[in-house]
């Protein structure tokens, strides 16, 4: 049953107790003395479940109910429902996005508790587990190293891959027996988050019994009211709820102190729903940030002396904010939000400091965004959206000028960005990357197949035709532009013509990096509903062992004709293999190897370059910036020598842009 009483609740909170008639699990929301809000269903031993709700919902139309669902749950997001089921979200009380807010409290006094948390999957796993650090620091939980020390384990979790979630099961299973070794008053919680707990709860929760509480990737904020439920009672805990609204704006995550590269997530969940993908379902629909937001956190990273930033989406570059859905300014002025002592303009820029001076956003894209956003400008030629998102980017802050206005944040900080969808590359976006020398020319453009009708089977929306044109218009707006990929082998359907497709692609483009992997099929998708997974694991690997073999060909090649190119690189700290070596990254994404030895300042004739132990000369450190030669190379690895330190913006002026080819190759020309 559902009710609800006049008031603004503050958030919720989910209990299951198991009983001889099944699990009931209990839904309660913190409130205002005057409200009240609960929702609870009973799972019987078979595992179905059924929510009832207030008649209303019920009686919607089944047209109604299919866009109720698609809106909260993301496209899909029905095959998750019993046919007879309300919408949750249509019970939660007004004003709480996605029925999982909470207003930050003060963290309590007394005794602080130590919380160990392990990350699986991507680079939005990693900035969702600051972030909820940082939820759980101002509740009185400390982040702890070592699992044995901890009073909370939390995993945050993949669900892209078989291979990923079996790893997860392992270290639960392991967290469990570490529990039985502990007295009672003694055992840590466990709680499972992210992707697989939205997709397995139940059988964490009851089946298995291998979790203590489960939190989906918008329920970070209820992790304390959580934990605090479960500890010491033997009950069981979950929040799953997925949230049209939360974009964590507000929250400053926690990062590890003197770390010279960061994320920042400025948009959650996606709409492409192509049919392998679990990701739709397990994270929502699209919503992005504030701009002002961002630019507001990343000025505080330039001021802690962070100099790589890298944007986050799960389909970060269709990021698009219509003005009103947050309003960050007011909530800066109203004392709330983020804390920091960066100021923000009356734009909603924050301002820059750095050698640059203040950074302002170009004239085009000020133009084009003033007065509230600018017209949607299209996708990428020849390609298409199977949702027509186009009908909430009009008039929004788009990505080309979110791009823009991050890297004027601070010229001397590289920006990137991940994951995006080939779609949303127009020319608007790929002008933004070739005149701001801090955004790096490293493009990750995810094909998932070179075969056209593979790609209409995967519901990726543009042929192979259009991806090659895509990838030329890069090369065009953006030489010298590093370009990766995502590919997998043995999709349903797939042909040996498809297949053979996909590695005559691998040779066209040339990328300089590939996450090649074998198609594992994911319960609720578009393709585990409606299509067979019918080539033979065997034939699989076969194909992805020939795709990674097309790869590694190219990849040789390209990273010969490094050898006498000078490479603006960020050291990253001593390699792990040679304490006497240090490594860094290029603007490309490639990783460098060189000597750990004093340098001077980079510039001059040769000589000059290498100063060695020679007045002004020191060891480059973690964070700075190199000029680094190649000499050599491995399939993955530039070795070189250290010319001398320098800064992103010296670099670039020397050299047109952050590579300057061999000199004996003619005059010294940028890869830009």
């Amino acid at each position: 049953s559902a009710s609800r009483a006049p008031g603004d609740a503050r958030g919720t909170l989910f209990t299951s107790r198991t009983t001889q008639r099944g699990t009931q699990i209990s839904l309660r929301a913190r409130a205002n003395m005057a409200s009240a809000t609960s929702l609870s269903f009973r799972a019987g031993a078979a595992g179905a479940s059924r929510v009832t709700a207030p008649a209303a919902t019920r009686r919607a139309s089944r047209k109604t109910r299919a866009a109720l669902t698609v809106r909260a749950h993301g496209p899909g997001g029905g095959v998750h429902l019993d046919p007879n089921e309300s919408i949750a979200p249509s019970s939660a009380p007004k004003g709480v996005a996605g029925a999982a807010i909470l207003d930050r409290d003060d963290a309590p006094e007394g005794e602080r508790k130590n919380v160990y948390v392990e990350t699986y999957g991507c680079q939005m796993n990693v900035n969702d587990s600051e972030v909820m650090l940082s939820v759980l620091k101002d509740r009185g939980y400390d982040e702890t190293g070592d699992m044995h020390d901890a009073d909370v384990i939390l995993v945050n979790t993949c669900a892209i891959r078989d291979k990923a979630e079996a790893k997860i099961w392992q270290r639960l299973a392991y967290f469990k027996s570490l529990r039985r070794k502990k007295k009672k008053s003694e055992k840590p919680v466990v709680g499972v988050l992210g992707c697989m707990a939205e997709r397995l709860k139940t059988q964490l929760l009851e089946a298995d019994q291998l979790a203590d509480l489960v939190a989906g990737p918008d329920a970070y904020r209820d992790l304390p009211n959580l934990i605090e439920a479960v500890a010491g009672t033997g009950e069981k805990a979950m929040n799953v709820q997925l949230s049209i609204e939360e974009t964590y704006a507000d929250i400053i995550p926690v990062r590890k102190e003197g770390a010279h590269a960061a994320f920042v997530t400025i948009m959650r969940g996606c709409d492409n729903a192509c049919a392998f993908c679990i990701v739709p379902y397990t994270r929502g629909r699209e919503r992005s940030r504030d701009p002002a937001s961002i630019e507001y956190e990343v000025r505080l990273l330039s001021e802690q002396g962070v100099k790589e930033v890298t944007l986050l989406g799960q389909n970060v570059n269709s990021y698009a904010y219509q003005e009103g859905e947050t309003d960050f300014l007011s909530m800066l002025a109203a004392g709330e939000g983020a804390v920091g002592d960066a100021a923000a303009d009356d734009e909603g820029r924050a301002g820059s400091g750095g050698e640059d001076g203040a950074g302002v956003m170009s004239a085009e894209v000020a133009a084009a965004t003033a007065a509230g956003g600018s017209p949607f400008s299209g996708y990428a030629a020849g390609f298409s959206s199977r949702y027509a998102p186009e009908r909430r980017r009009e008039g929004a802050v788009q990505f080309a000028a979110l791009l823009d206005r991050v890297a004027a944040v601070d010229p001397t900080m590289r920006v990137r960005f991940t994951s995006p969808h080939p779609k949303d590359f127009p020319d608007e976006v790929l002008e933004v990357i070739a005149r701001r020398p801090n955004v790096c020319n490293c493009l990750h453009m995810p094909a998932q197949s070179g075969s056209t009708a593979t790609l209409e089977r995967m519901a990726r929306g543009y042929t192979r035709e259009a991806y090659l044109t895509l990838i030329d218009r890069v090369k065009e707006i953006i030489p010298g532009c590093a370009i990766t990929t995502d590919i997998i082998s043995g999709f349903c359907g797939e042909t040996e013509e498809d297949h053979a497709d996909t590695v005559s692609l691998m040779k066209a483009v040339g990328y300089e990096q590939a996450f090649m992997f074998a198609y594992s099929e994911r319960d609720g998708t578009s393709a585990a509903r409606h299509q067979e997974d019918d080539v033979p694991e065997d034939v699989k690997q076969r194909r992805l062992a020939e795709v990674i073999d097309a790869f590694r060909t190219t990849a040789a090649e390209r990273q010969k004709e490094e050898v006498g190119r000078t490479h603006l690189v960020l050291v990253e700290g001593p390699s792990k293999k040679n304490e006497r070596e240090l490594t860094g990254k290029t603007d490309s994404a490639k990783w460098a190897v060189f000597a750990d030895t004093p340098v001077g300042i980079y510039g001059g004739d040769e000589d000059e370059e290498r100063t060695g132990g020679e007045k002004g000369a020191a060891t480059p450190r973690a964070g700075e910036y190199v000029a680094v030669r190649v000499t050599g190379c491995s399939t993955g690895t530039l070795f070189g020598e250290c010319l001398g330190r320098t800064t992103l913006t010296a670099f670039n002026e020397m050299h047109g842009g952050a590579c300057a080819e061999a000199k004996g190759a003619g005059a010294v020309a940028a890869a830009r």
